[in-house]
């Protein structure tokens, strides 16, 4: 598993070469508060915009104990902010991810979490309030909150493949993911159309090891899970070769679609190829939805 200073080092390492994330003109302009139907964001404004459950790193001043007197939780007010865009991340950190074909490879997992940090880190250079989906690190700037994410994202899940969390992306805000997306398609698609629903554009990185691309297998081979709950033997493996393609075309074909129907974008990555490819893309991606 990598550690939270391993993984930071690695991303700051694939953003140092890249200009920050500024927030243009143009961007400003348009997150300004619109008269009434300005953007609703959680923020430092005063307006009041909402209730959410208060989490370990909030501090105590920001709980709002009136309201949490009502209940057996804490909870915090989340201001309106006029300015300031928010962007939440999610990195799959299902076993599925721990998988590497070569030695010299990095697994999926380390590739995405270095891709999901370097990302956060440009965009906190630019002005940006980064933070991770599922209520699990609303978003702010400073280097506590990169660090913060790093130990985040470092952490395992013993699932077969991960599901992205949909909760707490704010309305108008900006989001992406980053997986292997090969396991149930339907809890995807639920939280594309959920922030689709709230206004939130963004993209979908998908990274595969290249073995998962070329499928070389023949003769008897076992395929099993990574963590060993799933298994399937055959004889033949070169026989499954064309099924195992089309399926893999047809993931991406539905992902191609769930990400045009909901605003959002759509690229695949593999471990053999240069993160900073990917890093520009995403950039790319979520400078588009700016």
């Amino acid at each position: 598993m990598s550690t939270p200073l391993t993984l930071r080092s690695a991303a700051e390492a694939l953003a140092a070469p890249l200009p920050p994330l500024l927030a243009e003109a143009e961007h400003l302009a348009a997150t300004v508060l619109l008269g009434d139907h300005g953007r609703r964001r959680a923020g430092t404004g005063d307006t009041f915009w909402q209730y959410r459950p208060a989490q370990p790193h909030d501090a105590a001043r920001s709980i709002d104990w009136r309201r949490s007197a009502r209940s057996d939780a804490n909870f915090v007010q989340d201001k309106e902010w006029q300015i300031a865009q928010s962007v939440l991340l999610w990195v799959d950190q299902a076993a599925s991810m721990s998988f590497r074909s070569d030695d010299n490879l990095p697994t999926k997992a380390e590739r995405a979490r270095t891709l999901g940090l370097a990302t956060a880190i440009l965009l906190a250079r630019g002005g940006e309030r980064v933070g991770l989906t599922g209520l699990r690190l609303p978003p702010r700037r400073g280097e506590a909150q990169l660090m913060q994410m790093a130990q985040l994202l470092s952490q395992d899940s013993d699932a077969d493949y991960g599901a992205p969390e949909a909760q707490g992306m704010l309305p108008h805000s900006r989001a992406f993911f980053v997986s292997d997306f090969l396991g149930d398609i339907q809890p995807i698609e639920d939280a594309l159309l959920r922030a689709a629903d709230r206004g939130v554009g963004g993209a979908l990185l998908q990274v595969l090891d290249p073995q998962e691309e070329a499928f070389p297998f023949d003769g008897r081979t076992i395929f099993e899970s990574m963590t060993g709950t799933l298994q399937h033997e055959t004889l033949k493996a070169r026989e499954l070769k064309s099924r195992y393609l089309d399926r893999l075309a047809a993931r991406k074909d539905r992902l191609q679609h769930l990400a045009r129907t909901t605003g959002w974008q759509f690229q695949t990555h593999h471990t053999g190829q240069s993160a900073t490819h990917a890093l520009l893309w995403l950039y790319g991606a979520l400078e588009h939805h700016a």
